[in-house]
């Protein structure tokens, strides 16, 4: 799957000429993504930022392959997490802090980030 998504990137018409159903791919990604979010959620709450500002930061040190993007992302969200959970715990010990804070502390900031560049980007056009 991660050539196909590399492929669908050249954007669908492309993708399609090379072989890809991108129809089904979609559809594939779209339910595999639900399932998967909905599991995390289900189990940690809602994490703010983490899923936004992670790959965004690996496609910039890995490059843009899903086929190392995917599990850099993934392996990178996990310890993201892990950090932010200590750091939550040891600050204001023996209370806690929510994790939520700890990662809107890092992701709003960067997500402002993302917003003026991508604003920049489009008033360039």
């Amino acid at each position: 799957k991660g050539l196909s998504l590399n492929l669908i990137t050249l954007g669908e018409e492309a993708a399609m000429q090379l072989g890809v159903e991108t129809g089904a791919l979609q559809r594939q990604i779209f339910v595999a993504s639900s399932l998967m979010i909905g599991a995390m959620v289900s189990v940690s709450g809602m994490i703010g930022f983490v899923g936004l500002m992670i790959p965004h930061v690996m496609r910039l040190m890995v490059g843009s392959d899903h086929r190392l993007l995917l599990p850099a992302a993934f392996l990178a969200g996990g310890i993201f997490l892990a950090w932010a959970d200590t750091l939550a715990r040891v600050l204001l010990a023996p209370a806690e802090i929510p994790v939520g804070i700890i990662t809107a502390f890092f992701g709003g900031p960067f997500f402002l980030l993302l917003l003026y560049r991508e604003g920049r980007k489009t008033l360039a056009s």
